[in-house]
């Protein structure tokens, strides 16, 4: 339920600010605003340290999908260029050796391949044609080997199978699923039989290789995680995540991934973290071969312990942790050029700064603040990054890996920010459950005056184990509630990511406990402001914070509305439903049959008999992790109490709301909504 950022004070958002007549025409953020925004991702520094190539995504209203093009800008600085364009979109840059040459995906071909482009631009040529479609390429630093991933069936031993497998599905009259074990859909999409495999190619082309033969997915989905493989430097060995624990079904209770080698030639592979129970993700090869970094949690089904940075060595067979003692998620990590630095994110609070340890010397140093991600080690001490904050949309930055001033290397969202009116977030700490401090983020309208009293909206995040953040967001965007005429409280209770492990652990067997009291304490502070009315505050939130508002609904009448967005309702009935079974039975401590204690002492719908406050539900068609029969039964039950409340089901989402128009209607409707209970009127004090 992860997935999925914030950042306070930020002196190049402020300077854009600096001049009173700039100030006076500057206008509240809107959703077609946001929708102007150029989203900036994948940053990949040429090996010849020249240029960083990356993705713009930007929604294409009128076929109401996200459209990404490749770009690329001197590293040195200047103006950037596209290097593809069209009506399809192309994503994932890696640059060959030379630096002459980029792979990407695309479905441009009207399938996803793999394409290959001159960096200076020019035409793609094609390389992949596999029936399956391709994604995630990967060029080996030192030859022309490339990897992708595809999704076949693990019974087919050639691209002619698989061909014949997917014609005969498409053509046959009976559109039936036969399922004979578990892990048959996840997240957004019916695995059909089919499981994600690894290829290597010749960058001149030909017949793509399996790597990874059998039933089993390698590399392992693993949310949040980096690539779950890797290819050596000089292309001969290739590394991957996939967990072979016994039987087959067992894929959808445990966590149990494994590192595996094996030549990209083909041939047996070998489990080089057998010892460890959890979940062993994110190879990636050092510069001279010869360790693998990775990501390491040390319990098996539970997805939010500790992730931790280890190394092994190729040479000796040996595994050494490099952050013992530190106590936060490592995420994204980038080998430097001397095979013994590695820098990284994790979070800290409300933002997500870059540290760094080391093979020989593994000690964590934090290095640079804010919010930053996707980050690339540059020869001559330099860092590549996007960095991001609540009142900035991610762009691409460059600093000393020593630390120091930021430098700018993308602009693209630098005029449009300059017209918007926006307030940068606030901490605040208030008293919580077991004597906790509890910060949250706090944002005041635009064009704020502290002499009206505004409505107040908590906003409470998914996960649960994630947090609000110094970033910008999409989907649940602060800056754009406010400019609804909101004073927005974002809370981080017990279970967020970014306090140490403890905190972030307190939450499992706990939902409806310390999580409850920190957003009450935090309401009660949010009610006690000035410039809020106490009688018109709401709340609203999705998947964990879907279940919190439906847990609301039960135990308290304090919000004039609320607004749940693929919630959990019935806890029993949603371990039938979901997909990924060890997130409740590590949350739960059980399966239902044999421990329902928490099931039933945590489920929202043991108290409906309570609900009296007006619940507006969303819920998407596509949604596996928390099905639509949860949803329904919430509907359902409120309907027939005679609570105000209406059911949205977006038919082309899942868990999460993708398409920009829908989008739209769905920032809309929530404001509707919203604003019939809240917004009366503003008065002064």
């Amino acid at each position: 339920m992860k997935h999925r950022i914030l950042r306070l004070i930020l002196p190049f958002v402020l300077a854009v600010v600096a001049l009173p007549a700039l100030a006076q025409a500057k206008h509240a953020l809107t959703f077609d605003d946001m929708m102007k925004v150029h989203r900036i991702s994948d940053p990949q520094v040429s090996p010849d340290g020249r240029w960083v190539a990356y993705v713009v995504s930007t929604p294409d209203l009128d076929a109401n999908t996200m459209v990404s093009h490749i770009w690329r800008v001197p590293l040195a600085g200047g103006e950037p260029q596209q290097l593809t364009r069209g009506n399809a979109s192309d994503w994932r840059p890696r640059w060959s050796p030379d630096s002459k040459s980029i792979a990407f995906v695309s479905s441009r071909s009207g399938e996803s391949q793999v394409w290959i482009i001159p960096a200076d631009g020019g035409e793609a040529r094609q390389l992949t044609r596999i029936a399956t479609e391709a994604d995630g390429v990967t060029w080996a630093a030192n030859a022309g080997t490339l990897l992708f991933t595809s999704d076949v069936y693990p019974d087919c031993h050639d691209a002619a199978c698989n061909k014949r497998r997917l014609d005969a599905a498409k053509s046959d009259k009976v559109k039936a699923r036969v399922i004979n074990h578990l892990f048959f859909r996840h997240w957004d999409h019916w695995l059909n039989g089919k499981v994600t495999h690894l290829f290597s190619v010749s960058a001149e082309g030909g017949e793509p290789r399996d790597l990874t033969p059998g039933p089993y997915a390698s590399p392992t989905f693993f949310l949040g995680a980096p690539d779950g493989y890797a290819i050596s430097p000089d292309g001969k060995e290739v590394c991957y995540t996939s967990n072979r624990s016994r039987p087959l079904s067992s894929v959808a209770w445990t966590t149990n991934n494994d590192l595996f080698l094996v030549s990209s030639s083909g041939g047996p592979a070998k489990d080089i973290t057998a010892a460890n129970p959890g979940s062993d993700a994110s190879p990636q090869f050092s510069p001279n071969g010869r360790y693998i970094a990775y990501t390491s949690q040390p319990t098996n089904g539970y997805e939010s312990s500790l992730f931790r940075l280890r190394v092994y060595d190729l040479q000796t067979g040996q595994i050494k942790d490099l952050t013992t003692g530190f106590d936060q998620w490592v995420l994204s990590f980038a080998w430097a050029p001397d095979s013994d630095t590695i820098y990284f994110t994790a979070p800290e609070g409300i933002e997500q700064p870059i540290f760094k340890t080391s093979v020989s010397q593994p000690h964590v140093t934090k290095v640079l603040g804010g919010y930053d991600d996707e980050l690339s080690v540059v020869s001559g001490g330099r860092l590549v990054f996007t960095h991001q904050s609540l009142t900035q949309p991610s762009e691409i930055y460059t600093a000393s890996t020593s630390g120091g001033a930021l430098t700018p290397l993308t602009h693209m969202n630098r005029a449009l920010m300059a017209g918007i009116e926006m307030n940068p977030g606030e901490s605040v700490k208030t008293p919580g459950a077991q004597g906790a401090q509890i910060e949250s983020i706090l944002v005041k309208p635009p064009h704020f005056d502290p002499n009206k009293k505004y409505p107040g909206l908590m906003l409470i995040h998914g996960g649960p184990q994630e947090a609000w953040n110094n970033s910008w967001f999409y989907r649940w965007n602060a800056e754009l509630f406010a400019s609804f005429g909101y004073v927005v409280m974002m809370t981080n209770f017990h279970g967020s990511t970014g306090y140490g492990q403890p905190f972030t652990a307190s939450i499992s067997g706990d939902w409806g406990g310390a999580p409850y009291e920190d957003l009450m304490k935090a309401t009660d502070y949010l009610s006690n402001l000035p410039y809020v009315d106490k009688g018109r505050i709401g709340a609203a939130g999705a998947s964990f914070g879907g279940y919190m508002i439906d847990w609301i609904e039960g135990h308290t009448a304090r919000f004039k509305v609320l607004v749940s967005h693929d919630g959990v309702y019935d806890l029993r009935s949603m371990y039938g439903e979901t997909e990924e079974l060890w997130f409740p039975e590590w949350e739960l401590k059980g399966v239902p049959w044999k421990d329902p204690a928490l099931y039933e002492k945590w489920s929202p719908s043991y108290y409906i008999q309570n609900a009296k406050t007006p619940m507006l539900i969303f819920e998407g068609a596509k949604d596996f992790r928390v099905p639509e029969g949860q949803a329904f039964q919430l509907f359902t039950s409120l309907q027939r109490m005679g609570v105000p409340s209406r059911l949205v089901y977006l038919e082309q989402e899942s868990h999460l709301v993708m398409k920009p128009d829908d989008s739209g209607f769905w920032y809309k409707t929530v404001q509707d909504w919203l604003a019939k209970y809240l917004t009366s009127g503003s008065s002064s004090n």
